[in-house]
C-alpha cells in the first residue's frame, strides 16, 4: 500500500467547515478597506530573491534563515514571498503607478521557514494595505483608523494600539551608535541572537522577548529623544490625530519593526489572548523603499494583519458555516421537479446558499443529511407539493413550525434567512 502523504509541516488545509469563517473575516476586511477607496492588487507568489534582499535586508532573520529561496531550471534565483510590501512596491514601479498617489490593498499567503507554533506557520496569510505618494501624518492616521474600524466590524474589543517613531535615517544612525554602546556595556547579559544583532540590526534587540534582557532594554536610550524637528512634528501630529479620533494608544519607545525599510511612524495592534504571538497587525511608514527598489523618491505607509491570528480571536459561534437551506425531494415526480425548483429559487434570491439533496434515499435519511449540513431551513418537496407548485419549509435551527408555501412566500422566507446570516 502506498505511503499516505500529508501536508508539509507548518502548512495547513482549510477544510470546508472552516472556510466560511475565513470568508467572514475576508469579506469584512474587503468591505472596510474598500470603503476607504482602496483598490485591490494581486501579485505573484514567486519573486526574484534580490527583491527581498534589497527591501527587507540581507542580514535580517527572514532573508538569512527563513525565506524559501531556490534556483529554478533556468538558473534564476527565486523566492516564495515572505511578506507583501516589497511585491506591491515592485509592481507599482514596474507598471508606472507612481505618477499619482495610490491606495491599494492585497491578501494572500506568505511563506517563511520558521518553527511552527500557534500563530506562526510556514504558510500563513496576510491582508495588507499600501499607500504611495502621501507624506503627511494624516494618511498614517487613516490606515490606523481603518484597522480600528475593522476590529469593530469583527467584534474584537481587546486589542491595544502601540505607536512609536523611528525617525529618519540620520536620526536613526545616531541612535544606533548610542544603542550599540549601551548594549556592549551589558554584553554579558545578551543572548546569542542579540550578540549577533549588535553588528547587523541592533534595533531588533529592543524587540527581544527574553525576560533576562528586560532590564537592559529598559535602561537603553529612547529613540524618541533623537528625533529632529520634522520627525517630532510628524509624530506629534499623528498622536494629536489619534486623540481627536478617540483612538486609544500608548507610546512605546521600544517598538521597532523587524524589516529594515521602516522610518518615522510604526505601530502595532496587540492582544494578550495569543501568548507570545500577540501582534495581530503591524505597520508604519517606509519612505525610502521605492527609491531603494529602483523607483523615484516616493513616501509610503502601510500595514499587514495576520489572518490566522485574527481567526483565533474571532467568536465563531454566530458565523453560519452551513447553507441557508437544504432541499429534500420525496418520490420520483418530486425528484424530477427538484432541480428546476432549486434553480428558480437561486435565481430569485441572490447569494442564496441552497444545497439540493442528490442520491435518493428515504425521507428519514435525507432529513438527517439536511440537519447535518448545518442548514437553517429544510425545504421539502413531495409528490403533492410538486403537483401543486408549493414546497414545505421546516426550520432546523431555533425552532418553528413546518409550513407549506407557494413560490413567492418561499422566496420571502429564504431572503429573510439569507439576510440573517
Amino acid at each position: 500500500m502506498p505511503e499516505r502523504l500529508q501536508a508539509i509541516r507548518g502548512m495547513h488545509d482549510v477544510l470546508p467547515e472552516q472556510a466560511p469563517i475565513w470568508q467572514h473575516l475576508e469579506d469584512h476586511a474587503r468591505a472596510v478597506i474598500e470603503g476607504y477607496g482602496y483598490r485591490e492588487m494581486r501579485t505573484p507568489l514567486l519573486e526574484p530573491v534580490e527583491l527581498f534582499k534589497r527591501s527587507i535586508g540581507e542580514v535580517t532573520d527572514i532573508v538569512e534563515k527563513e525565506m524559501y529561496a531556490f534556483e529554478d531550471r533556468g538558473g534564476d534565483r527565486l523566492a516564495l514571498r515572505p511578506e507583501g510590501t516589497a511585491s506591491c512596491v515592485r509592481a507599482a514601479i514596474e507598471h508606472g503607478l507612481l505618477d499619482q498617489p495610490q491606495r491599494i490593498w492585497y491578501s494572500g499567503p506568505m511563506f517563511r521557514r520558521e518553527r511552527p507554533q500557534r500563530g506562526r506557520y510556514r504558510q500563513f496569510h496576510q491582508i495588507g494595505v499600501e499607500v504611495f505618494g502621501l507624506a503627511g501624518p494624516d494618511i498614517d492616521l487613516e490606515v490606523i483608523a481603518m484597522t480600528r474600524r475593522l476590529w469593530r466590524a469583527l467584534g474584537l474589543a481587546d486589542l491595544r494600539l502601540e505607536v512609536n517613531s523611528l525617525g529618519d535615517a540620520g536620526e536613526r544612525a545616531r541612535y544606533r551608535g548610542d544603542l550599540v554602546e549601551h548594549l556592549r556595556a551589558h554584553e554579558s547579559a545578551l543572548d546569542d541572537d542579540s550578540r549577533r544583532r549588535l553588528s547587523t540590526n541592533p534595533l531588533r534587540v529592543l524587540d527581544s522577548k527574553s525576560p533576562d534582557l528586560a532590564p537592559v532594554i529598559a535602561a537603553a536610550p529612547s529613540l524618541l529623544d533623537y528625533l529632529g524637528e520634522a520627525s517630532r512634528a510628524h509624530f506629534d501630529a499623528l498622536c494629536a490625530g489619534l486623540d481627536a479620533a478617540g483612538i486609544g494608544y500608548s507610546i512605546n519607545p521600544r517598538l521597532v519593526r523587524g524589516l529594515d525599510y521602516y522610518n518615522r511612524t510604526v505601530f502595532e495592534w496587540i492582544t494578550d489572548a495569543l501568548g507570545a504571538q500577540g501582534t495581530v497587525c503591524a505597520g508604519g511608514r517606509y519612505d525610502g523603499l521605492v527609491a531603494q527598489l529602483g523607483g523615484r523618491d516616493t513616501p509610503a505607509v502601510g500595514f499587514a494583519l495576520g489572518t490566522e491570528r485574527l481567526l483565533d480571536l474571532l467568536d465563531t459561534s454566530a458565523i453560519a458555516t452551513g447553507p441557508d437551506a437544504y432541499l429534500v425531494a420525496l418520490g420520483d415526480a418530486a425528484a424530477a421537479a427538484a432541480p428546476a425548483l432549486a434553480e428558480r429559487l437561486r435565481e430569485a434570491v441572490p447569494g442564496l446558499k441552497l444545497l439540493m439533496h442528490c442520491g435518493g434515499g428515504s425521507f428519514k435519511s435525507q432529513f438527517k443529511k439536511a440537519d447535518r449540513s448545518g442548514a437553517r431551513l429544510a425545504l421539502i418537496l413531495g409528490e403533492e407539493e410538486a403537483a401543486a407548485g408549493t414546497v414545505s419549509c421546516k426550520p432546523l435551527r431555533g425552532g418553528g413550525e413546518q409550513r407549506t408555501l407557494g413560490f413567492d412566500d418561499a422566496v420571502a422566507v429564504l431572503r429573510e434567512a439569507r439576510a440573517a446570516r
